[in-house]
């Protein structure tokens, strides 16, 4: 029962932050893979289908507040598209133990980018 919980309250909780546009699926990924104990694979299936409905609630008060720049959308759907199924079916033939470095890895990277970033003054 208490697992559950604690599931529950992981997924509201990226529910809400992918809602901000931060990630949360991200989020929900680490946590299924560093606290659930689910296996890298199985949990990366698990967030694709998380965030269909995660997208499809948020988008249209994103759109709506004109946060979704429209000749942008085309293009990156598109490109979006191809990357995922090129990275699907590169990750399907990866060792496990690699997939979860290449992600740390990537986890890293992006939050030192960000702990480091630097404001852009000029509101550009």
């Amino acid at each position: 029962m208490n697992e559950w919980f604690i599931s529950l309250l992981a997924g509201g909780a990226t529910g809400i932050l992918s809602g901000f546009g931060v990630g949360g699926g991200t989020l929900l990924l680490l946590y299924m893979t560093a606290w659930a104990g689910v296996p890298q694979t199985q949990a990366q299936g698990i967030n694709l289908l998380y965030f269909l409905p995660a997208a499809a609630a948020s988008l249209p008060t994103h759109w709506k507040q004109g946060f979704v720049d429209k000749k942008a959308v085309l293009p990156a759907v598109l490109t979006g598209l191809a990357g995922t199924g090129l990275a699907a079916w590169v990750a399907t033939g990866l060792e496990v133990e690699l997939l979860r470095r290449c992600f740390g890895g990537f986890l890293l990277y992006t939050g030192l980018r960000e702990l480091f970033r630097r404001e852009n003054t000029t509101g550009e």
